[in-house]
């Protein structure tokens, strides 16, 4: 059984300008358990990682990563992102189960 994805938490800055590249910084609460590690009763934990995240500005693709086990509990991501107008941004993380956590914002450049 995996554990449950935390909800995601989404950063932007305060004020956007049309054409600006600006830093999305996400972070989401999860176990990445790697499947290497033994329990007490000394057997081995099951693999449970976000395996994708995906990020869209308004439905088209702009960034995206596979994650793997190497990656640390709570995954923090951040990349650049350049504006060219108002529009969706939506954020979406996938685990080892095929379950997800959405997160999206409206962005209103000045």
């Amino acid at each position: 059984m995996s554990a449950p994805m935390g909800q995601p938490r989404l950063r932007l800055p305060q004020q956007i300008r049309t054409g600006e590249i600006i830093e999305i910084r996400t972070l989401i609460s999860h176990i990445m358990e790697t499947g290497q590690r033994r329990n007490a009763e000394g057997q081995i934990v099951p693999r449970d990682i976000i395996k994708s995240f995906v990020c869209r500005f308004d439905g088209q693709e702009v960034f995206s990563m596979e994650l793997a086990p190497a990656i640390a509990a709570n995954p923090y991501i951040a990349f650049p992102l350049k504006v060219e107008g108002p529009g969706t941004l939506e954020l979406v993380w996938t685990n080892d189960a095929g379950e997800e956590r959405r997160a999206t914002a409206q962005l209103r450049p000045a």
